[in-house]
């Protein structure tokens, strides 16, 4: 594998091998190509973004151009739980600041980063589409409206 930084990456990386198979020389595959690779891992690391390029032949540039042009492709491993906190205007007027300020406090990160243990993600959004029980958050799928910062710590610890 010219160029691969990881070196012999069919047992290290089996699912990439895999899907990458399935969509060899195809180069308008990239999108779902990266869509599968980061459902499998949970992110696009640099050795994946290496080996697309090889295997849809395409340069490495382009693939990571994509990939961080759409916001849906993350390069950084994500906590298992995604906390979504809404930044809408009703959510704003309503003291989305203070929750995602007791979120930030009780997570011990800040907005865009993730956990050591990798258990949490922060993400604040532009709206969530519930502005009827603003401030509103979401844990993965999970929707908590009507919320007060004291609500918030009760609410994460519900999620392991």
């Amino acid at each position: 594998m010219s160029g691969c930084a990881c070196g012999n990456s069919g047992p290290q990386y089996p699912e990439l091998e895999e899907i990458l198979a399935r969509y060899a020389g195809q180069r308008g595959a990239l999108i779902p190509v990266l869509q599968e690779v980061q459902a499998a891992y949970g992110y696009i690391f640099e050795d994946a973004i290496v080996r697309i390029a090889e295997a849809l032949g395409i340069p490495a540039t382009s693939v990571y151009g994509v990939a961080t042009f759409y916001a849906q492709f993350h390069l950084k491993p994500r906590g298992r739980h995604v906390v979504r906190v809404c930044q809408g205007t009703a959510c704003h007027v309503r003291g989305a600041a203070k929750i995602l300020a007791a979120v930030e406090k009780e997570l011990g990160i800040k907005p865009g980063e993730t956990t050591e243990d990798l258990r949490f993600t922060i993400e604040p959004v532009a709206c969530l589409g519930c502005c009827g029980l603003a401030p509103v958050m979401m844990v993965n799928d999970d929707t908590h409206g009507r919320l007060t910062p004291d609500k918030v710590a009760e609410i994460l610890a519900a999620y392991e």
